[in-house]
């Protein structure tokens, strides 16, 4: 499966950003934490529903890919404010530096997530190569 890889990737970077989330300080750090914690469970959802871990359920793959979706739409909002100093922040400066590029990347996420067809496995799984791609694309760039 060709999602299999960059969605695995993703869910563990999003795992783990959600796991750290505790330790930080600065507001904005917590808030981008949160975000992608929100991110990472939904597409961990899917992807699991995807890999076959679990069962396909159209109502929790359509409430994951809604979830996921809102919280994509959320990330250049979030993550505006850079904020102060904090060691446990895993947001590099490069993403303020170039906002620009970072918010296409965004915006991948958003449009991948919303063009998700979670009626069906099959769309699912088809859907969730751009989904996890955005992340790798994203996170490879602008994630410590």
């Amino acid at each position: 499966m060709k999602f299999a890889k960059p969605l695995l990737l993703a869910g563990f970077a999003l795992a783990a950003t959600a796991l750290y989330a505790a330790d930080r300080t600065d507001p904005n750090a917590i808030a981008r934490a949160e975000l992608m914690g929100v991110i990472g469970k939904n597409t961990k959802a899917l992807g699991d529903m995807a890999g076959g871990k679990v069962a396909f359920d159209a109502t929790a793959a359509e409430a994951a890919k809604a979830a996921l979706a809102e919280a994509a739409a959320k990330i250049s909002d979030t993550f505006k404010e850079q904020g102060g100093a904090d060691p446990a922040d895993e947001a590099k400066p490069e993403i303020w530096a170039n906002w620009d590029d970072f918010a296409k990347k965004a915006d991948a996420l958003t449009t991948a997530a919303t063009a998700l067809d979670a009626t069906s496995l099959e769309s699912v799984q088809a859907g969730m190569g751009a989904v996890g791609g955005a992340c790798k694309d994203c996170h490879s760039t602008y994630r410590m």
